[in-house]
This record gives structure tokens, sequence and C-alpha cells, in this order.
């Protein structure tokens, strides 16, 4: 029997947008690894088999099938991006511990992938952080593959270079010729954050993430970022400088726009994705940590199911009270 058209869409699988998530990340991760060492490399292999391998084992518990949910690759991307946050020289314990929280706190504890109300890779940097901060903010110097004498000791961020040096009454235009401090925001850094950019546009263009998200988490950073450097640039970073730093990129493009966890509506999204790029800035300004990606993240996975209510768009035909469950 032929069937005549206009046929309905089919909604992509969650395998398939899994797949362009990790071919857009693939970019940011060969610059990572071309900048800062294999050690990349084997953070991501040990985060992602052990994702895998408890994934598996709470599906078992559950008495679920494993090969639907093995193979529909959220915990290897849950793995990836969890990898993605560690430093290179931390011991292969980090990612293993991080695993475990990410699939089992953060994702299997709720009942699995879709019912998880926050990002399950955030979960596990985060408990990371707090646990183990030590081997967390032991960060390698730039020490790119062709150099033949790499400096393979540990090294400040440039956000954790920034906020020292300003603490020790330094400007921003002395720090600006340190070593930590490349041609914008840390010496590699700004290349692999364009390479994040790079894999993030590939993905609006495939239609895998929506632009609102990204769009309202940097205009969110932008707008708070810009009239403090505006008043007072020697104390102030650049927006520019906030763009480039840290997990903003990665955040804006791969993180913030987990489908589970973030806001679904189009105003929600925008809104959720501004408030967002405000929590970085605070954080990184006044509060306690250099990066505030995956805390602004998290909670901003509390708010969203609020921030969907409010933003529901009216239904044609009635009124906005009247569209509102």
């Amino acid at each position: 029997m032929r069937l005549s058209s206009p046929f309905l869409p089919v909604a992509a699988s969650v395998g398939s947008v899994m797949r362009d998530v990790l071919l857009a990340l693939l970019p940011g991760i060969v610059v990572y690894v071309l900048l800062f060492g294999p050690g990349v490399l084997r953070n991501i292999a040990i985060a992602v088999a052990a994702c895998l391998l408890f994934e598996a084992i709470a599906l078992w518990l559950r008495g679920r099938p494993l090969r639907p949910f093995l193979s529909d690759g959220s915990a290897l991307v849950t793995g990836v991006l969890l990898a993605l946050t560690l430093p290179p020289i931390a011991p292969w314990w980090i990612a293993v511990v991080g695993s475990l929280f990410a699939i089992g706190l953060g994702k299997q504890v709720y009942g699995g992938l879709g019912y998880n109300p926050f990002n399950p890779a955030m979960v596990g940097y985060v408990v990371l952080l707090i646990s183990f901060p030590v081997q967390m903010t032991a960060w390698p110097a730039l020490q790119p593959v062709w150099d033949s004498a790499p400096d393979a000791v540990s090294a400040a961020t440039a956000l954790d270079h920034v906020r020292t040096q300003l603490a020790l009454d330094r400007t921003l235009t002395e720090i600006s010729g340190d070593a930590a401090i490349g041609w914008a925001a840390g010496a590699g850094w700004e290349w692999i954050a364009l390479a994040w950019l790079g894999g993030g546009l590939y993905m609006l263009w495939r239609g895998t993430i929506r632009w609102q998200i990204p769009a309202g988490m940097l205009a969110g950073l932008t707008l708070i970022a810009l009239p403090f450097w505006a008043a007072d640039p020697d104390r102030y970073a650049s927006p520019l400088f906030h763009w480039l730093a840290g997990a903003t990129l990665l955040g804006a493009f791969f993180i913030a726009t987990d489908p589970v966890s973030a806001a679904t509506t189009p105003r929600g999204r925008l809104l959720y994705g501004a408030l967002i790029g405000v929590l970085v800035y605070v954080i990184r300004t006044w509060g306690g940590y250099p990066d505030g990606v995956a805390f602004a993240v998290l909670l901003l996975n509390i708010c969203a199911p609020t921030i969907d209510r409010y933003t529901q768009p009216r239904v044609y035909g009635h009124t906005r009270r009247e569209s509102e469950p």
C-alpha cells in the first residue's frame, strides 16, 4: 500500500542525539589533548568505562534490561563530559568516584534517563570538587605535544590565578602579562573554548540543541560583566575573558542544554540560560570557587520546573490563564 504525504517528522532518538553531542565534542577534545597531553584521554577512558559499569549495575539491581539503556549513549556522554571537567593529572580513582556519583546519585536514583532533575555529570563533578579539592584543583601547565620538553608541573588556571592575584592587590593590567594568561583568557584555554564554540554551532545547525539556552547564558554573563568591567577594568575582567575562561562555552552548549534537566519552553530556556550566566559571574567574582558553571547549572536545574510553569506559551484561542496547566 502506498502512503501519501505529508508525513509527521520522526523525533530524533536518544542515540542519535548523543552521537551528535559526541561528534560536536570531538574538536575540543583534540585541541585539549594537543595542548595538555594524553591525560585527557586517560580520564575519558576511565570515566566512560566506569559510567557504563555503574549504569549496568544499577539497571541490573532495578531489574531493567541492559542493552537498550546502555546502547542509548547517555552514560557514554555523561562519562565524557565528566572527564572533560577533571584535571588531566588527577589520579585515576577521581574519575571512578565521580562516575559513581554521576550515574548513581545524578541519574539512577531518580529512575534513570528522563527522570533525573539534575545534570548527572555536574553532580559527579560537584561531589568531587567538594570532597577532593586538592586533586580537583591540580591542573597541569600548558604542555603542547609538539614541545619536546614540556613543563610537567601543576599550575593555576586563569580564573584561579586572576582570583589569587587580585586578592594580593594586583591589577588586571599587571596580571595580563603573567604566564597563566594567554591572549584573552588563559594560555591554551582560549583555543579549547573556541573549539567548544565550534561544536556548539554544529549542534545548533543539526538541531540537536535550541539556541535559547546558549544565547541566554552568554547574554546573561555579558550583561552583568560589562558594567563592572566598564567601571573598573583593573578589578573586573571583561566579558570576553569570561566567555573564553573556564567552562563557559562547554557549559553553554553541552551542559546547560541537557534536555532532561533544563527548562523546555522557549521563553523559559532564555530565562534559564540568562540566570545561569548571571550566577556564573557572581560565583566567579564573589563566591568561594574560581569557576561557577557546575554550581549555576545545578541551582537552575532546581528552578527549571518553576520556570516552565510560568513561561508556558499561550494556546491559540485561549487566554494565558486558560492555557496554564
